[in-house]
C-alpha cells in the first residue's frame, strides 16, 4: 500500500493532509561529498521533498555488466542522506529522463541500434528496460516510504505526451514497477497542453503538469484533464539551460517568486526545477536538435535557487519568504556562501601533442571506410581517423552525411579547417601533396536529449571522398579519455603550436575550497583536476569558467590537465572565486 495517497483535491501522507513542496536536485550532477550540504539547504529553504532523475546510461553503461551504484552514482546513499535530513523524495527513473542529459539518459549501447523503436512497446526496447529495472529496483526498495524510507512517489516515463501515444508502453512500465515491488504512488508528467496530457497520461495514475508561468491557465488545463485529485506542477521552471554560442538564461527572482506564490495559493503541490542545478561533469551534457544541432554547456546552474557551487542565490531568499506564507519554514538562519579558494595562477609547463601520441591512448581499428563512434564502441569523447591522400594538388574533401558533431581536419599535421554538425557542414577545400597524411579528429559534443533524434550517430557518418574519389584504408582511434595516465608529457617553453595537445601544470592549495577555473587565451577543450573531469570549455561562450568542487582538491600539490584542441595565447590558467556564466538574457 502506498504511503502517499490522493484525496479529491490533495495528497494524504500516512492518512494526514500533505502538500508536496519539492525541489529538483540531481545527485549525478553534484559531487557526492556535497550531497548532505545541498540537502540541508533544501530543508532550510522550506522544502519537504527533493526530486531526482535516475540516468540509465550511467548506471548501466554495459548491458552485460553490473549496475553502477557507487561514487557519483551511489543513489542509495543519496536517499539515505535525504531521509536523515527529514526530506521525502520524488524518484523519476524514466527510463527516458531528458534532463538536458546525454541521449536523454538512454544508454549509448541501446540507442546505437537504429532498428529499435525507442520509448515504445517494441519488445527490443521493453526487454532492455525490464533488465535494467531488474537490477535497479531491488537495492532501492528499502528506501521506499512503505519500508520506512524517503521515496513517496515514482514517475512513469517523462513528458511522454510530447513524444508518443503508446498507452500500452506506459502500461508496461506501470506493471514493471508494480511487479518489482514498488507500491508507492505512481505519476506521469506532461506539459500543460491538452494533447500532451491526453497522450502521456495513464488511467489510474496521477497526472501532473510542467510549466514555468501562466499558473492559473496551466492549473486550469490540468484540472480539465483530471477533474479530481491533487493539482501538481511536477516541474516549475524557474530558469533555463544554455547552449554553446547562446546567452546565459536567467529569470528575475521576484517574477519567479510571484508565480510560486500563485501556485501555492491555489492549493497546488510543486516541484521547483531546479532547486540546485549542478554541473554536467565530463562528457555528460546533452543537446537539442530542432532546426540545427545545439549542444548544452557544461554548467547546469539553471539560474536555480542554489547556485552551481551551492550558494543561496536571490531565488533562495525569495522562495523562502513565499514558502513561509504557506508552510512552516525552519527557524535556522539561511546558510552562508561556501568558502572560496584564493586567487591562484597555474602555469602549465608540460605538454604532449595529441595526434602523434593517439596510439598511446587507444589502439586503432583498421577499416576500409571510416567507422562511426558506435561501430568503435565509443560512447563519448573523440575519435581520430587517419588515412593517406594519394592525389596531389587542390580539391574538395567531402564527408558524406556530415560529421557528428565537430571535426578538425589536418593535412600532414597542419590544421586546414573545421566542420560542424550545427552548420550542416560536409565539404572542405584543401591542398595536399601526393602521399600526404589526412587526419580527422571528431568530437562528440553531446547526445540529443529530446525528440526523435536521440541516438543520432557520432564520428564520421559515411564515406569520405577527395575530388570525388573515395578514400579507403583508415586507422580509427577511439579516444574515450577515461584515463590520462599514459599521456607522455614533456617540458615545453612559453610558445605552443596550433595543434591539439594536452597541457599539464601543478598548483598548491592550503585548505581545499570551491573555485572556478578561468582559461583566458585558451580556445576549446577539456579540463581535469586531480583526474576529475570538470568538463568542456569553449571560448565561444557563454560559459567562461568551470566549477571546481572543493572535494576534488587536496592540501598540497594539485594537478591541472587541459586538452586544448586549437591554440592558446599563453600557458597559464586561473582559479578564481567567482563564476562567469556569460552575458545574461531574461
Amino acid at each position: 500500500m502506498s504511503a502517499l495517497t490522493t484525496s479529491a483535491d490533495g495528497f494524504l501522507l500516512h492518512g494526514e493532509p500533505f502538500r508536496i513542496i519539492s525541489g529538483a536536485m540531481h545527485y549525478f550532477r553534484v559531487h557526492p561529498d556535497l550531497w548532505a550540504d545541498r540537502l540541508r539547504k533544501a530543508r532550510l529553504m522550506g522544502l519537504n521533498t527533493v526530486e531526482t532523475y535516475v540516468p540509465w546510461n550511467l548506471h548501466q553503461p554495459d548491458p552485460d555488466g553490473p549496475l553502477v551504484l557507487d561514487g557519483l552514482l551511489d543513489l542509495p546513499r543519496y536517499l539515505r542522506l535525504a531521509h536523515d535530513e527529514g526530506l521525502h523524495v520524488l524518484l523519476r527513473p524514466g527510463p527516458f529522463i531528458c534532463a538536458e542529459w546525454d541521449d536523454g539518459g538512454l544508454p549509448a549501447w541501446l540507442v546505437a541500434d537504429p532498428d529499435i523503436r525507442l520509448r515504445t512497446g517494441d519488445p527490443r526496447f521493453t526487454t532492455a528496460v525490464d533488465r535494467y529495472l531488474d537490477a535497479l529496483l531491488p537495492p532501492l526498495l528499502p528506501y521506499m516510504a512503505e519500508a520506512g524510507g524517503p521515496v513517496i512517489a515514482v514517475q512513469v516515463e517523462n513528458e511522454y505526451g510530447a513524444y508518443g501515444d503508446d498507452t500500452a508502453y506506459l502500461k508496461h512500465l506501470e506493471q514493471a514497477f508494480r511487479t518489482r515491488g514498488v507500491e508507492e504512488l505512481l505519476f506521469t508528467c506532461d506539459q500543460a497542453d491538452p494533447e500532451h496530457l491526453a497522450a502521456g497520461a495513464l488511467p489510474g495514475l496521477l497526472a501532473t503538469a510542467t510549466f514555468g508561468s501562466r499558473v492559473d491557465r496551466n492549473l486550469a488545463e490540468l484540472r480539465r484533464h483530471q477533474p479530481e485529485g491533487p493539482l501538481m506542477c511536477a516541474e516549475f521552471w524557474i530558469g533555463w539551460f544554455d547552449h554553446w554560442g547562446g546567452p546565459h538564461h536567467v529569470r528575475d527572482a521576484a517574477d519567479a517568486a510571484t508565480d510560486l506564490d500563485r501556485l501555492l495559493a491555489a492549493g497546488a503541490s510543486v516541484n521547483i526545477y531546479m532547486f540546485h542545478g549542478g554541473t554536467n561533469f565530463g562528457f555528460t551534457n546533452g543537446a537539442n536538435h530542432k532546426h540545427a544541432y545545439e549542444p548544452t554547456v557544461t554548467s547546469y546552474d539553471y539560474d536555480a535557487a542554489l547556485t552551481e557551487c551551492g550558494d543561496p542565490g536571490p531565488k533562495y531568499h525569495a522562495f523562502r519568504e513565499v514558502i513561509a506564507r504557506h508552510a512552516q519554514v525552519p527557524a535556522e538562519p539561511v546558510p552562508a556562501p561556501s568558502p572560496k579558494l584564493p586567487y591562484t595562477t597555474v602555469e602549465l609547463t608540460r605538454r604532449a601533442p595529441l595526434l602523434p601520441h593517439a596510439g598511446t591512448l587507444a589502439k586503432p581499428l583498421r577499416a576500409e571506410d571510416p567507422a562511426s563512434m558506435n561501430d568503435l564502441g565509443l560512447h563519448s569523447g573523440y575519435a581520430l581517423y587517419r588515412t593517406t591522400l594519394d592525389a596531389a594538388g587542390g580539391g574538395l574533401l567531402h564527408f558524406a552525411d556530415g560529421v557528428g558533431d565537430r571535426a578538425q581536419i589536418f593535412v600532414d599535421g597542419s590544421p586546414v579547417g573545421v566542420l560542424e554538425r550545427e552548420r550542416h557542414d560536409e565539404t572542405l577545400p584543401v591542398r595536399a601533396r601526393s602521399g600526404a597524411t589526412l587526419e580527422v579528429l571528431v568530437e562528440n559534443m553531446g547526445g540529443v536529449n529530446y525528440g526523435p533524434r536521440i541516438g543520432a550517430p557520432k564520428g564520421l557518418l559515411g564515406p569520405v571522398t577527395f575530388n570525388g574519389t573515395p578514400l579507403h584504408g583508415w586507422d580509427c582511434h577511439p579516444l574515450s579519455l577515461d584515463s590520462l595516465d599514459t599521456v607522455p608529457f614533456e617540458a615545453c617553453d612559453a610558445t605552443t603550436a596550433a595543434e591539439p595537445a594536452f597541457h599539464h601544470g601543478t598548483f598548491d592549495v592550503d585548505t581545499p575550497a570551491d573555485a572556478f577555473l578561468a582559461l583566458p587565451g585558451w580556445t576549446k577543450g577539456q579540463a581535469w583536476i586531480n583526474g576529475f573531469h570538470l568538463g568542456r570549455y569553449w571560448n565561444r561562450g557563454p560559459q567562461r569558467t568551470l566549477y571546481v568542487p572543493a572535494p576534488i582538491l587536496r592540501p598540497g600539490t594539485n594537478d591541472l590537465v587541459l586538452l586544448e584542441l586549437h591554440a592558446t595565447t599563453g600557458t597559464s590558467a586561473r582559479l578564481t572565486d567567482t563564476a562567469d556564466l556569460g552575458p545574461e538574457i531574461g
